[in-house]
């Protein structure tokens, strides 16, 4: 057993839980881990593996006071040991452990690096990353609401699987924007499924400035202390080595930057535009100098005979977001393009619209009045809709019933609906599959389908599936530290001289021992450890070769002997 590990154990059970929650968030610590108390935690945070992922963490300023205390007679202020103490490279003595000395002393030493400063970026420049952030914007609205209908599947690594790549089909940013959404909390991963927030809901429906300020904000929140400035960040240019003993800083520090490249705040000739100046610096997110090099939004658009919607700009995000609900958008250019379709008229039906709220919203927004077929259109569907009602039967299970009786038997027959089990009985088929599921897998295939209750009232249900709140940071260690507070005993140091020897007594180690004696006297016997157990310590003396059984609580200190 390290000698080590006892101080660093008293130093970790006087951290807060704060403290220590975030020190097992730095090392990647397991919330399920099996440690029985603060000796446990103390052993394995001294792991050669543990000291790694420490070191990795340290940004270049605290590497440098890590680097400066491990040197021989080096002082440690208080502010310092405050630092290496929540990093777990102090112990309750005020010394480095020497495991972290010797991973220390392999690492390669910090190098200064000067103060760099941004460029500030040309006309030309900045106008290409106003349109670049205009077009992650608008993409990202475009993965959202593919997201919305149904969850996007997601691969082991968590990005985004080839198939959804291929049926949305997303370029080589789709992941860079997944990971934009979930730093902004607009998205996240749950079991394998890429999931909307609830405020995805806001965010969709706010202006380009306030979805841009959105999304500038909480990149700059979310960036690694290393490269953190106060409230802002530092030049882009000292990102590379802001931790220089994580040899997989450098991609990240990349992958960072590209980001920042998508969100318009860093140009592609690494320079700055001037709006990213206010976030760099720690002030609030200001758009309207890239709102001035970007398209107006426009709230009208045209109808046309061929079922067709044109509007001659970029439309508003709460109307745009409404009428994809009830087209194919076909484009995501200036100039914006929407389709009607039977089936996309259903779909709005199905999501709670009716023939009288679409009609009115399409008045309302357009400029040449609501033509002909389209209004014959939406009559149609909207006639046919609900034709086939799927609701909550007798037994608990769900009916589906129709007045057009070859459209049930075509249902009762189609093999794309055997996984729910339909059964025909009398004028109705039956399923144990819930209501709102035969819904939709109707409607996926076409049929015209209403969810209905057990009065026949039509169920506006929307096919979304939202992600749960996401955990506070360190609460997932909450039940871990409340273990090892529990098994906090007030006599430590009899706990502590316990696990030394039965460590002693597994590797079958060579002992030095004090004992205390009747008389009021120590003496120290050196032992090569056998067995414990029933409060006593067994092992054979070697300088009288005889065996000894002693009583453990006579026993003052132990240290282990090289054999």
């Amino acid at each position: 057993m390290s000698t080590h590990a006892r101080p660093l154990a008293d130093r970790l059970a006087a951290a807060s839980d704060e403290q220590f929650g975030e020190l097992l968030r730095i090392r990647n610590v397991h919330a399920d881990v099996d440690w029985d108390d603060f000796f446990d935690a103390a052993e394995a945070l001294l792991e050669p593996a543990s000291i790694e992922r420490g070191l990795a963490a340290l940004t270049r300023a605290d590497a440098r006071l890590l680097a400066d205390a491990v040197r021989p007679d080096a002082g440690i202020d208080a502010a310092t040991a405050d630092v290496l103490a929540s990093l777990g490279f102090l112990d309750a003595q005020g010394r480095v452990p020497a495991p972290v000395i010797t991973a220390v002393a392999a690492r390669s030493p910090v190098a200064g690096t000067a103060q760099a400063a941004e460029t500030p970026a040309s006309d030309s420049a900045e106008a290409g990353a106003a349109e670049r952030a205009w077009a992650t914007v608008g993409a990202l609205a475009d993965l959202l609401l593919a997201a919305r209908t149904a969850p996007l599947a997601l691969v082991a690594t968590g990005a985004l699987s080839v198939t959804e790549k291929r049926r949305l089909m997303l370029d080589d940013d789709a992941d860079r924007l997944r990971e934009i959404a979930e730093l902004s909390g607009l998205a996240r991963p749950v079991d394998r499924e890429w999931r909307l927030t609830p405020t995805a809901e806001t965010w969709l429906a706010a202006s380009f400035a306030e979805r841009w300020a959105r999304l500038a904000t909480a990149f700059r929140e979310a960036l690694p202390a290393g490269i953190r400035s106060g409230a802002g960040w530092e030049p882009i240019e000292s990102w590379p080595d802001a931790h220089p003993w994580d040899p997989a800083w450098p991609a990240h520090a990349d992958r960072l930057t590209q980001l920042a490249v998508l969100l318009g705040v860093r140009t592609k000739d690494r320079t700055e535009p001037a709006w990213a100046q206010a976030l760099r610096t720690g002030g609030e997110a200001d758009a309207s100098t890239l709102q001035a090099l970007l398209p107006t939004e426009v709230d009208r658009l045209f109808l046309q005979n061929d079922l067709s919607a044109i509007a001659p700009g970029p439309l508003r995000p709460a109307l745009d977001n409404r009428l994809r609900g009830m087209t194919e958008h076909s484009s995501a250019a200036q100039v914006s393009s929407y389709r009607f379709t039977a089936d996309s008229v259903a779909g709005a039906l199905v999501d709670g619209e009716t023939e009288q709220s679409m009609m009115t919203f399409l008045r309302e927004i357009s400029l040449s009045g609501v033509p002909q077929p389209l209004e014959y259109l939406i009559a149609q569907t909207a006639a046919r809709h609900g034709l086939v009602r799927v609701g909550p039967d007798s037994t608990g299970g769900t009916q589906v019933r129709s007045a057009d009786e070859h459209l049930l038997e075509a249902i009762a027959v189609d093999r794309n609906l055997r996984p729910l089990g339909l059964v025909s009985e009398g004028d109705r088929l039956h399923s144990r599959v819930s209501a709102e599921t035969v819904a939709w897998a109707l409607s996926d295939a076409r049929y015209p389908a209403t969810l209905v209750d057990r009065d026949d009232v039509a169920i506006a249900v929307q096919r979304r599936r939202l992600a749960p709140p996401a955990a506070a940071p360190g609460v997932e260690y909450a039940s871990l530290i409340a273990r090892l507070r529990s098994h906090r005993g007030p006599d430590a140091d009899a706990a502590w001289l316990g696990r030394e020897l039965e460590a002693a007594v597994r590797a079958r180690a060579l002992v030095q021992v004090q004992v205390a004696m009747p008389d009021g006297t120590s003496r120290e016997l050196t032992l090569e450890a056998s067995g414990i157990g029933g409060g006593r310590l067994r092992g054979r003396d070697r300088a009288a070769d005889v065996e000894r059984t002693l009583p453990v609580r006579s026993i003052r200190s132990v240290q282990v002997l090289e054999a």
